[in-house]
């Protein structure tokens, strides 16, 4: 069973292309170009599912056009439409990852401070905003703090940790 860790998500299904199955895909990832046999993983019914992908083809810079394994028809295609699309783990370099990850990626990292120590898990994300927000569950309150890049010192991702500078006050607010 693929679990939530063990994935990152690249982007999001739009509409089918065509009635032989194909669907865009919304991303800026160019991942499958670097596996054998790739495959995409979604979650369906709560359970995340991986499709091995039959063919791929780039339509712009952000829109893929992927033709999934038993997806045939149109139909078949559309139970896909906004449908989150996730990519394994296993195998990434570190320096492809990064870059192909999005903000919602880091849900259920720990995040440390360089003074504070520990402050808690990353709980969600907040992209409603020119400001990309993240939501700390900090000793049993919400603690929202901009995802500035200035602001994280280190990501280890193999042990799903952060390690940020805040600004002083910026927990007593």
């Amino acid at each position: 069973m693929i679990k939530k860790e063990e994935v990152f998500k690249i982007g999001q299904f739009a509409k089918p292309h065509g009635v032989k199955g194909e669907i865009s895909l919304l991303t800026t990832c160019d991942l499958f170009d670097e596996a054998e046999e790739p495959y995409v993983v979604c979650e369906i019914d709560g359970i995340l599912v991986p499709f091995f992908v039959e063919e791929y083809r780039y339509k712009s810079d952000n829109v893929m056009l992927i033709k999934l394994e038993h997806v045939d028809t149109e139909d078949a295609a559309r139970e896909f439409v906004n449908r989150e699309v996730y990519y394994p783990l296993e195998g990434m370099e570190e320096d492809t990852l990064v870059g192909d990850m999005t903000w919602d990626s880091f849900v259920g990292y720990t995040v440390k401070d360089t003074r504070e120590g520990l402050l808690g898990r990353i709980t969600a994300i907040d992209e409603s905003t020119i400001n990309v927000l993240l939501h700390i569950d900090y000793k049993g309150n919400e603690l929202l703090f901009p995802a500035a890049e200035e602001l994280i010192v280190d990501v280890n991702h193999a042990e799903k940790e952060m390690t940020v500078a805040l600004p002083d006050g910026l927990l007593e607010i």
